[in-house]
């Protein structure tokens, strides 16, 4: 058993069966598949005895951890440490770990600035850009998928809408997985985002103060919205503070992983570019199936019980994300199938309940527009190289991506 500090370990009660393995190991997180379906076949919940804590992986259990947040809550950490017991490696996210009634005033805060009309208002400077962008991409031909597409997109138009003056590429991409990984157990990839997160703080603090952003954009709604009196100043800062974490990482994840999806899957590549009007539902399928975290956590805040097991009040439960969205109970014997024809309604790629992924639209839509270039201009995306996934203790991202755009 590993000690976390800031977390209470707990033993498992009588029925509940045990997954001998380390959800976090490097191997394991490099090809989780085996891990996740041993998990789903154990049953709704699992005791992790390396971390002394609880984890479930089918659908029906995720998504109820996800949704009850009366009962599994966020205010002690979404990651391993307990904030009730242990000090916080940096102040709690407003938005993140918080529960209601505190979650409700940031979260409408931050639902109004990235309101889908928001998106649509900004759907113009995502198609022009992705389309000067691919134009490039395709003169290439051969391309690297994460630096070349999926990093470059967000960063081309990302800043610009939320109003920063100040640029620092690297620092915007590495930020979000920093804090993702800050979330995992004492291990080599959480040492290294905390070293890293020192150097990155405080031109991320100081990006996000008022006078660093331009008066239209994002940022700017958020402390319009301070000045109305429904936030403070400080948590003004704190929530753009948020936008640069949920609003770059996660998509550049996602963007990279439907790369990944449509070279591993040419057929389904055919069929978007057939019917164009499978975009969006088909976006829905690459969070589904290579979903952009593969895990969250939450602490019961009260006694409760998962799948008709008791489970104490304290206890830390991963909510394994990637292999609840390969669950065949929810999603039928093809689950580990990519159809971009699935629909699947319900998937949990940006996470589900209060909590659900803040930038999740601005995702959609820049992924839309990536897309709908891609669609137009290339007749193929073939691996060029062999793909190699980045080992983090929440994102399922690539690190390289090595492709061949065949023009159409």
């Amino acid at each position: 058993m590993q000690l976390i500090e800031g977390h209470r370990a707990i033993l498992p009660a009588p029925g509940i069966p045990t997954l001998d393995i380390d959800p976090f190991d490097e191997a394991v997180l490099a090809d989780p598949f085996e891990y996740f379906d041993s998990l789903r076949a154990l049953g709704p919940v699992v005791y992790i005895p390396k971390y002394a804590m609880l984890a479930v992986g089918r659908f029906a259990s995720t998504h109820r951890v996800f949704t009850d947040h009366e009962n599994f809550v966020s205010s002690r950490g979404v990651g391993l440490n307990d904030f009730k017991i242990g000090e916080p490696w940096r102040p709690p996210s407003i938005i993140l770990e918080v529960d209601p009634p505190d979650h409700t005033k940031t979260r409408r805060v931050m639902a109004r600035a990235l309101s889908p009309r928001v998106v649509k208002d900004l759907a113009d400077d995502f198609a022009r850009a992705a389309e000067v962008l691919v134009d490039w991409l395709v003169a290439q031909e051969r391309v690297e998928g994460v630096t070349d597409l999926a990093e470059a997109f967000p960063l081309s138009v990302f800043p610009q809408a939320v109003g920063l003056n100040e640029r620092n590429d690297r620092y915007l991409v590495d930020y979000g997985n920093c804090v993702f990984n800050a979330m995992g157990p004492d291990n080599r990839l959480r040492r290294a985002a905390l070293d890293y997160t020192r150097e990155i703080a405080p031109w991320i603090t100081a990006a996000c103060a008022r006078d660093r952003l331009t008066p239209d954009g994002i940022g700017a709604a958020i402390y319009a919205d301070a000045d109305a009196g429904e936030i403070t100043e400080a948590e003004a800062a704190m929530l753009v503070r948020s936008l640069l974490s949920a609003g770059v990482d996660t998509t550049v994840s996602g963007i990279g992983n439907a790369l990944f999806c449509f070279a591993e899957n040419p057929g389904e590549w055919d069929k978007l570019r057939a019917d164009p009007s499978l975009i969006k539902p088909a976006f829905e399928e690459v969070l589904r199936y290579s979903f952009p975290v593969h895990t969250f956590g939450r602490t019961a805040g009260t006694e409760t019980e998962i799948g008709g097991h008791p489970v104490e009040e304290g206890t830390k439960v991963l909510a394994v994300i990637g292999a609840a969205n390969r669950d065949p109970e929810k999603w039928g014997p093809d689950a580990d199938r990519f159809r971009v024809d699935r629909r699947p309604l319900g998937q949990m790629g940006f996470g589900a309940g209060i909590h659900g992924c803040v930038g999740q639209n601005i995702a959609r839509g820049e992924t839309a527009a990536i897309l709908t270039a891609l669609v137009a201009r290339v007749k193929r995306i073939e691996f060029d190289g062999t793909p190699r996934w980045r080992p983090s203790n929440a994102i399922h991202a690539l690190d390289h991506l090595p492709l061949r755009l065949v023009p159409a």
